[in-house]
């Protein structure tokens, strides 16, 4: 079907009490108005979705930069209505059906957009709008049905009667317009109300006066149409989309101890077999094969692992790639594109940054690794330090397959470790070492026999 989708997300929400616009506020890993985008996106293409953008425009469209939608500008929030008005241009040529959704409602899912259009396909509606029917509808707006079942008014929550306000039935503000009828009546919308405002709820009855009906279409969830207008309710979303993650993870066979105490976000894939222990967090476009172990208080975040990858617990890691049979931590610090190879070992309070470390490779205690590339089967002695700053820029140390490097050892890169070569504990490298040799760079032991005794003597 040839479906349009408005997501109107212009305004900077104040009751958020926030710099920051609403729709950049993020639940599950994802600012809110990416839900609503990624749900649009499954039904319609990118170039037939526009963002309406407003307040921190550019923030927006940098954030949804990689999807392709378009956007237009509202510069002046003047109403529901005016927002989609500043889509004419894009959209007025497009058949088919136009949808109208908020960015602030991340719970909206792709199956309910499709509903709705599959709702008005199979209808003579001018619209069809999206209801529910809320245990509290306070601060909604009710639908008033006729005997036909068609939304006869939309009356707000402030006009309502005490009639009208026992009615569960509200308005979500979501919409699937026939095209050309919203965009032949849409400039027929007054600002005729206390707020001076152009409002989209007016097209029901603009559309009744047209000769065409508006008839409801109601979810079930009425979590689905909730907005998100304070910090409470950011925290109960962000709180409902994780619960609905873990267990998701778990049905498709990942065990997830204690799952109310682990956060993950939206996109992170896991594989079968694996085992999330409490307290853990993964964040991001995170990717994790099966029979992995994720051990206790660790963080990953942006990473792809490997299948049979072992973390120990409180191991810190981002933009990191593990490969299969890798151990890590506890206690390590992984980052800015560090890859850990095959079967490699990276222990205790070991950082790596921006380092490729070999197939086979150990580093077990206590060493800092930064760019630098490490070989197969190398190993690395506690309290090994790359130093790789010189005050100016940064530079590598490469060492060789093979090579092993005693604890203690300080390598000034640039530097360059040959395969098979040795490096004596305490040494500090200044110059290349050749393949198969032994590099030494300390000072020489003095023992001064009885120097103690003298001492105390004086």
């Amino acid at each position: 079907m040839d479906t349009s989708i408005v997501i109107l997300a212009a305004g900077l929400g104040t009751r958020m009490k926030s710099k920051r616009a609403k729709v950049l506020h993020k639940a599950g890993g994802l600012t809110l108005v990416e839900h609503v985008v990624n749900s649009a996106l499954a039904i319609a293409a990118p170039e037939r979705i526009v963002v309406v953008v407003g307040h921190q425009a550019d923030q927006v469209r940098e954030t949804l930069a990689h999807t392709g939608v378009q956007f237009a500008v509202q510069t002046e929030q003047k109403g529901t209505g005016h927002a989609v008005r500043m889509c004419r241009q894009l959209l007025s040529a497009e058949p088919g059906y136009v949808l109208v959704a908020y960015g602030d409602c991340p719970l909206l899912r792709a199956e309910t957009f499709r509903g709705l259009v599959d709702e008005q396909a199979g209808s003579k509606a001018g619209a069809t709008l999206v209801t529910s029917r809320l245990e509290d509808p306070r601060g909604y707006g009710r639908i008033i049905l006729d005997d036909a079942g068609h939304v006869a008014a939309i009356v707000e929550q402030k006009a309502a009667t005490p009639e009208q306000l026992e009615i569960r039935l509200v308005n979500s503000g979501i919409y699937c317009f026939r095209a050309e009828l919203l965009w032949k009546h849409i400039g027929e919308i007054e600002p005729n109300n206390s707020a001076h405002e152009y409002y989209l709820t007016d097209m029901a009855e603009i559309l009744h006066r047209a000769g065409h009906f508006v008839q409801p279409f109601t979810v079930d969830d009425p979590r689905e149409i909730v907005g998100i207008n304070t910090r409470l309710e950011l925290a109960e979303v962000d709180r409902f989309l994780r619960d609905r993650k873990v267990r998701e993870l778990m049905l498709d066979g990942v065990t997830i101890e204690k799952p109310e105490t682990v956060t993950i976000d939206a996109q992170v894939e896991i594989g079968r077999d694996s085992i999330i222990e409490p307290f853990v967090r993964i964040t991001g476009r995170t990717v994790i094969g099966e029979d992995c172990t994720i051990g206790s208080c660790s963080i990953i975040a942006d990473s792809r692992l490997a299948a049979g990858v072992a973390i120990a617990p409180f191991t810190h890691m981002i933009a990191t790639t593990v490969d299969a049979g890798a151990t890590i931590g506890p206690f390590a610090r992984l980052r800015m594109n560090a890859h850990v190879h095959e079967a490699a070992q990276i222990g205790n309070f070991v950082e790596l940054k921006n380092t490729h470390f070999g197939p086979g490779a150990k580093a077990h205690h206590l060493s800092y690794l930064g760019d630098a590339t490490i070989g197969e089967k190398v190993n690395i002695g506690a309290g090994t330090i790359t130093c790789n700053f010189d005050g100016v820029k940064k530079h590598r140390t490469s060492i060789g397959d093979n090579a092993f490097v005693g604890s203690n050892s300080t390598l000034v890169a640039p530097a360059e470790i040959g395969s098979n070569s040795y490096v004596g504990a305490g040494s500090v490298i200044t110059d290349p070492v050749p393949a198969d040799a032994l590099a030494i760079g300390r000072g020489r032991q003095v023992i001064k026999e009885g120097w103690v005794s003298k001492r105390k003597k004086k």
